[in-house]
C-alpha cells in the first residue's frame, strides 16, 4: 500500500489524463501545469476521463515513481466540472485511493422553536396531559 507522509506536498491535476502516459509523461504534465519543480519530492495525482483510474507520480531520491490503482467498480473523481488543478492534503489524498470523493452537505431542514419553547420543553402553561412534566425535560434530554 501506498502511505504518503504528512509532510509531503501532494498536487491535483484538474483535468483529465491519458493513463498511457508514464514516467516521462506525466513528468511533462506536471512541469507544464505546476509552478514548482516535480523532482522535489512532491506527489503529483492524476485522473483519467472515466474517473476509475489513478496515478500518482514522485521523485524520490533515486529517480520516478509512478503508483497506479484501478477500481472495479465507482470513480474516483464523479464530476469534473467540480475538480481544479491545486494543492490537496494528504487526507483527501487517502480518501480519493479509496474511492471517497469528499462533499460538503447541507441540512434541508433545521427546527427552530418558536419564541418560549426550547428543546421541546413547552411553557408550563402550553402542557397537555395530567403528568404535570413534559416529555424529555424529565430525563435530562436537553442542556442549554
Amino acid at each position: 500500500m501506498f502511505f504518503p507522509e504528512s509532510r509531503v506536498r501532494v498536487y491535483l491535476y484538474g483535468q483529465p489524463v491519458d493513463m498511457r502516459k508514464s514516467f516521462d509523461g506525466l513528468y511533462a504534465v506536471a512541469r507544464a501545469a505546476f509552478p514548482q519543480d516535480p523532482t522535489g519530492g512532491d506527489l503529483y495525482v492524476f485522473v483519467n476521463r472515466s474517473g476509475a483510474q489513478i496515478k500518482v507520480l514522485y521523485f524520490d531520491r533515486s529517480g520516478w515513481c509512478v503508483w497506479a490503482k484501478r477500481l472495479e467498480a465507482g470513480r474516483f473523481i464523479g464530476d469534473w466540472s467540480k475538480v481544479h488543478t491545486n494543492e490537496i492534503d494528504c487526507t483527501r489524498l487517502k480518501l480519493l485511493l479509496e474511492g471517497i470523493e469528499p462533499q460538503r452537505y447541507l441540512k434541508r431542514y433545521r427546527h427552530v422553536p418558536p419564541a418560549g419553547e426550547r428543546c421541546g420543553v413547552r411553557p408550563d402553561s402550553a402542557r397537555k396531559g395530567n403528568s404535570g412534566h413534559s416529555r424529555g425535560a424529565s430525563m435530562g434530554g436537553c442542556v442549554a
